[in-house]
């Protein structure tokens, strides 16, 4: 019998291929029967928008990709290819920046928990590292004890109210966010202070990330002229980059019906305001844009085969070689966007039913109430826009992490193996006895 043809939604015209049975037979028997799909041409064609969007608008714009968005190594040096700088926040993203070949120079390092060591490093190497916390400036003060020769550049994360009169506009409704250099209590203030008293010490830039809810234009309108005016007022010629962080909306599959905004729209609002407020320099800063989601989500599928479907109740069930964790590791109870690959053709029967995968979790639902057809055992569904945060959040329970399968000009390959016994228990981790 003849295998149905589906094609894979939102292809560009230069990367567009065909994922009809047969061939998602030959996947299977190469890389397992669940795996990820990663686009490289929608990665590309998302780096050039967000770059265009923005640089048409400021010519001084940087890219810092979320590097704990998704750390697939094929993922970052693509992007590091394409021009992205790596933006980190731990030692391990760092390391794994340098494994790939990142220039050190091209590392933004973030986080709250930095090591004496970490900071030394990011130093050491001319990295871009944003202060989160006093306690970082010790670390500051001893490294430039000990290099009173060397010229120290670095730059603080920043702290305001973003929320006014509107509060709870934070992810999980919190009013104020824990990161950064507080301004309303002094805490800002004071590290400037302290770092100004260093003589090797030069404050180059300001960062902000709030995590919102609505990710709306008008939230990044608020931060890049807070750190705008900020800058002006505390830092003054020095000022070498402004960094507005990230967590824009990328674009979204047609089938989400959610309306939000372009990256145009972004970068119409951001830019506007940068080029307002440093009209009259003679060297304008950076800006720098930290995305994750909105390079990602969309560039990653996952596929699972379909094992049982079978009846309880008045209720039916499509198990499938997957799990909740691969696809929306918070157990949100959102669908997303899937398509259903079939083994035999022209099947009609539509019904309700729920999508379940592998664990003993009894909350283990990739989709709930879906409505069409019914799948049939030996078929095959894809879920999509599952890039962000899947893969780093993805533990190795009760089954392997799945293989990664790269496409890119019709050819397939694998960018990860499927886990096995070796890697699951590493005996250079575990110890087997005493």
């Amino acid at each position: 019998m003849r295998a149905q043809t589906t094609k894979f939604p939102d292809m560009s015209d230069t990367d567009r291929y065909l994922l009809d049975y047969q061939k998602m037979a030959e996947l299977e028997k190469q890389f397992g029967s669940s795996f990820y799909l990663l686009n490289m041409q929608k990665l590309r064609n998302n780096y050039k928008k967000i770059n265009e969007a923005f640089k048409s608008r400021y010519d001084h714009f940087n890219i810092g990709y979320s590097y704990k968005t998704n750390y697939v190594p094929y993922l970052c040096k693509e992007l590091d290819r394409l021009g992205a700088y790596a933006e980190v926040v731990s030692r391990l993203e760092y390391d794994l920046a340098l494994r790939i070949g990142v220039r050190p120079e091209k590392i933004i390092f973030n986080g709250p928990v930095k090591t004496e060591e970490d900071i030394e490093t990011a130093l050491e190497h001319g990295s871009l590292l944003n202060i989160d916390s006093l306690y970082e400036i010790d670390y500051i003060k001893k490294y430039c004890l000990k290099n009173n020769h060397k010229l120290v550049k670095l730059g603080l994360r920043v702290n305001f109210d973003l929320c006014g009169a509107e509060k709870n506009i934070l992810q999980e409704g919190y009013e104020i966010s824990r990161f950064g250099l507080c301004v309303e209590n002094g805490n800002f203030q004071y590290a400037v202070a302290e770092l100004n008293k260093l003589a090797n010490v030069q404050i180059a830039g300001l960062h902000a990330h709030f995590s919102t809810r609505e990710r709306k234009v008008e939230t990044y309108q608020l931060i890049t002229k807070k750190l705008s005016r900020l800058a002006k007022e505390y830092i003054g010629e020095g000022l070498e980059y402004i960094d507005i962080g990230g967590g824009i909306f990328g674009e979204l599959p047609a089938s989400m019906q959610l309306q939000t905004p372009s990256f145009a729209d972004y970068a119409e609002a951001v830019c506007s305001i940068m080029n307002a407020e440093f009209c009259d320099n003679e060297q304008k800063p950076y800006l720098i844009l930290e995305p994750g989601i909105s390079m990602v989500a969309n560039v990653f599928s996952f596929a699972a085969k379909v094992l049982e479907v079978k009846k309880v109740q008045n209720q039916l069930f499509v198990l499938i070689d997957g799990s909740v964790h691969n696809i929306k590791p918070t157990m949100h109870k959102r669908n997303l966007p899937m398509q259903l690959i079939q083994q035999s053709p022209n099947r009609k029967e539509a019904t309700g039913y729920h999508i379940v995968g592998y664990t003993c979790m009894e909350k283990d639902y990739l989709a709930h109430g879906v409505d069409g057809e019914l799948p049939a055992r030996g078929d095959y569904i894809m879920f999509e826009n599952v890039g962000a945060y899947t893969i780093v959040f993805n533990p190795p329970f009760i089954k392997e992490r799945p293989a990664i399968v790269a496409v890119d000009s019709g050819q397939f390959f694998g960018v990860r193996k499927k886990e096995t016994l070796k890697e699951f228990v590493s005996e250079e981790l575990y110890y087997f006895q005493r």
